[in-house]
């Protein structure tokens, strides 16, 4: 696995083994990028330029470390799995992005209070484990989303969903295995 554009491009990511860890593949994590620049879902801006995002089930951090590499000011990274924890902290630290990274130990359905409200929040849990709408509530209490914030979730292809209230639906796409959807949060910081 790999960044796919940016000042990182072509920098291999490490990965857990085993299959408690299902990163976002380069494919998938491409055309989701290509979406929030080009696709229209960002409003005619471009959310990450100088934005601090939040990658919320972190993982490998793939999708916050792929923002910073195309120009995020920060990122938030939430993850509870020890094991990812440490090949997390390792891929921040081989990139050079410990000074624009802050790791937060813990669950994305009962986060801590919100260091900064981010404009753009990846939520990309274990398939079908159907934590998607408890982490945005949570997230969404806890304060974590800036007025208008992008979310890019990123779901089992058919894994059932329903957006809930205070976000809308921008756009939605399917790349094999993977359901990408774009909300926009409705809720004031």
């Amino acid at each position: 696995m790999r960044i796919v554009a940016g000042s990182h491009r072509g920098r291999r990511l490490l990965v857990p083994s085993g299959a408690k860890v299902r990163p976002t593949s380069d494919r998938a994590r491409e055309a989701m990028f290509n979406i929030i620049f080009h696709g229209g879902v960002a409003g005619g801006r471009v959310p990450l330029a100088e934005s601090t995002v939040l990658d919320a089930f972190a993982g490998t951090g793939a999708l916050g470390l792929e923002a910073l590499s195309r120009g995020a000011a920060g990122a938030v990274f939430i993850e509870r799995d020890r094991d990812a924890l440490a090949i997390l902290r390792k891929n921040i630290s081989v990139l050079g992005e410990d000074a624009h990274s802050r790791v937060i130990v813990g669950d994305a359905t009962r986060p801590p209070h919100a260091v900064c409200g981010c404009a753009v929040v990846f939520i990309d849990p274990p398939y079908r484990s159907g934590l998607v709408t408890p982490a945005l509530q949570a997230l969404t209490a806890a304060g974590w989303f800036a007025p208008q914030a992008l979310v890019v979730v990123e779901l089992a292809a058919r894994e059932e969903f329903a957006i809930p209230e205070g976000f809308t639906l921008l756009d939605e796409r399917v790349y094999g295995a993977a359901r990408i959807v774009f909300l926009r949060c409705q809720a004031e910081a």
